[in-house]
Protein backbone atom coordinates (compact mmCIF):
# COMPACT_ATOMS: atom_id res chain seq x y z
CA UNK A 1 0.00 0.00 0.00
CA UNK A 2 2.77 2.43 0.95
CA UNK A 3 4.78 1.70 -2.20
CA UNK A 4 1.68 2.15 -4.36
CA UNK A 5 1.04 5.56 -2.81
CA UNK A 6 4.64 6.65 -3.33
CA UNK A 7 4.54 5.53 -6.98
CA UNK A 8 1.25 7.34 -7.52
CA UNK A 9 2.67 10.53 -6.01
CA UNK A 10 5.71 10.35 -8.28
CA UNK A 11 3.45 9.77 -11.29
CA UNK A 12 1.40 12.85 -10.36
CA UNK A 13 4.59 14.90 -10.04
CA UNK A 14 5.64 13.86 -13.55
CA UNK A 15 2.20 14.77 -14.92
CA UNK A 16 2.35 18.12 -13.15
CA UNK A 17 5.78 18.92 -14.53
CA UNK A 18 4.56 18.19 -18.08
CA UNK A 19 1.39 20.25 -17.67
CA UNK A 20 3.12 23.19 -16.01
CA UNK A 21 4.51 24.29 -19.36
CA UNK A 22 1.01 24.54 -20.86
CA UNK A 23 -0.96 26.13 -18.00
CA UNK A 24 -1.04 29.58 -19.59
CA UNK A 25 -1.85 28.28 -23.06
CA UNK A 26 -5.07 26.43 -22.35
CA UNK A 27 -7.84 26.56 -19.78
CA UNK A 28 -8.25 22.79 -20.08
CA UNK A 29 -4.58 22.29 -19.17
CA UNK A 30 -4.95 24.65 -16.26
CA UNK A 31 -8.00 22.79 -14.95
CA UNK A 32 -6.27 19.44 -15.39
CA UNK A 33 -3.19 20.76 -13.59
CA UNK A 34 -5.34 21.87 -10.64
CA UNK A 35 -7.15 18.52 -10.55
CA UNK A 36 -3.90 16.56 -10.51
CA UNK A 37 -2.48 18.87 -7.86
CA UNK A 38 -5.45 18.11 -5.61
CA UNK A 39 -5.14 14.37 -6.30
CA UNK A 40 -1.46 14.53 -5.35
CA UNK A 41 -2.30 16.33 -2.10
CA UNK A 42 -4.87 13.65 -1.24
CA UNK A 43 -2.33 10.91 -1.92
CA UNK A 44 0.27 12.65 0.24
CA UNK A 45 -2.26 12.94 3.06
CA UNK A 46 -3.10 9.23 2.76
CA UNK A 47 0.60 8.38 2.92
CA UNK A 48 1.06 10.58 5.96
CA UNK A 49 -1.96 8.99 7.66
CA UNK A 50 -0.58 5.54 6.90
CA UNK A 51 2.77 6.45 8.48
CA UNK A 52 1.11 7.93 11.57
CA UNK A 53 -0.78 4.77 12.44
CA UNK A 54 1.53 3.83 15.26
CA UNK A 55 0.43 2.36 18.57
CA UNK A 56 0.78 5.73 20.32
CA UNK A 57 -1.53 7.44 17.84
CA UNK A 58 -4.07 4.63 18.13
CA UNK A 59 -4.10 5.06 21.90
CA UNK A 60 -4.53 8.84 21.57
CA UNK A 61 -7.68 8.30 19.54
CA UNK A 62 -9.11 5.99 22.20
CA UNK A 63 -8.65 8.47 25.04
CA UNK A 64 -11.47 10.95 25.48
CA UNK A 65 -10.57 14.50 24.53
CA UNK A 66 -11.60 17.42 26.64
CA UNK A 67 -13.79 19.69 24.59
CA UNK A 68 -12.84 23.34 24.45
CA UNK A 69 -15.37 25.60 26.04
CA UNK A 70 -15.87 29.20 25.00
CA UNK A 71 -14.61 30.33 28.40
CA UNK A 72 -11.25 28.63 27.67
CA UNK A 73 -10.52 31.28 25.08
CA UNK A 74 -10.93 34.09 27.60
CA UNK A 75 -8.73 32.76 30.40
CA UNK A 76 -5.61 34.65 31.26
Amino acid sequence: MKKELILSIKEKEIQLSKLKQHIDKSEVCSDLYNKILIEKAVLKQQLEDLQNKSIVNRIKHLLPKREKLICDYFKG
